[in-house]
């Protein structure tokens, strides 16, 4: 047995919930999602990480205006602190340069990063997942056993088709989905929630879609103030967490 392994649930023994950001697609915005779950977590008093696990397009810390530096070491290393929130990102280790990681480097690459990093004591921890269910999301799901989903979706057909590919498949493997959204919803979200009603799955609400959020990217208070966080706000509401 990878001795990692049991180090990964060390570093997350004092982490209450794992919650997995998901999207059955990249460019649907769950970068967003995340990173603005992990904000609205921070603003209504629970400590918060968040853990960018998008190897190939990084964008997290991109969306926090938090500077790709590498990160401190004692006992581990130290994820960022940013607007609250503790972030962890593999632009921390590589700044700009890419990650082409694929098959057992992924692997490998996940499990190093989930043994060295010291999380501390968390109320939820944010995983901004990988576009799709690959080979890092199925990782995730078997070293972290704790783990509940959020999917992130839209009002297009192809987005919900695929959308209603991965809650199949996370309800064949029993992985508990705590819920769906829709993001960039311009008219309302029938199409998700009734994908989220054929699982059994609640419904958390829709994210509009809102043309300033581009000029708040990098900017927490701007973003903070944008139709995008209040409706995340009222996610997380819904969650309860």
């Amino acid at each position: 047995m990878d001795p990692r392994t049991a180090a990964v649930s060390e570093r997350l023994s004092g982490v209450s919930r794992v919650a997995a950001v998901a999207g059955s697609k990249g460019g649907i915005g769950k970068s967003v999602v995340a990173t603005t779950m992990a904000l609205a977590l921070a603003g209504r008093g629970r400590s918060v990480g968040l853990f960018d696990l998008d190897f190939t397009s990084p964008s997290a810390h991109v969306i926090l205006g938090t500077r790709a530096g590498f990160p401190a070491e004692e006992f581990g290393i130290e994820p960022h602190e940013a607007a609250g929130i503790r972030v962890m990102s593999v632009a921390f280790l590589l700044g700009d340069s890419p990650a082409p990681l694929r098959g057992v480097d992924a692997t490998n690459a996940l499990l190093e990063l989930l043994a060295i990093t010291n999380w501390g004591d968390l109320d939820v921890l944010v995983l901004d997942m990988p576009p799709g269910l690959g080979d890092t999301s199925l990782d995730v799901i078997r070293l972290i056993p704790r783990l509940e989903f959020v999917l992130v979706g839209t009002s297009s057909r192809l987005v919900i088709s695929s959308v209603e590919r991965a809650a199949a498949l996370l309800r064949e493997l029993r992985v508990p989905v705590a819920g769906i959204v829709e993001n960039m919803s311009r008219s309302g979200g029938d199409g998700v929630e009734a994908l989220a009603g054929r699982h059994g799955f609640p419904f958390l609400g829709s994210v509009p879609f809102d043309p300033a959020l581009e000029e708040a990217v990098g900017d927490v208070g701007r973003l903070r103030e944008g139709a995008v966080f209040g409706a995340v706000d009222g996610v997380v509401a819904r969650l309860g967490w």
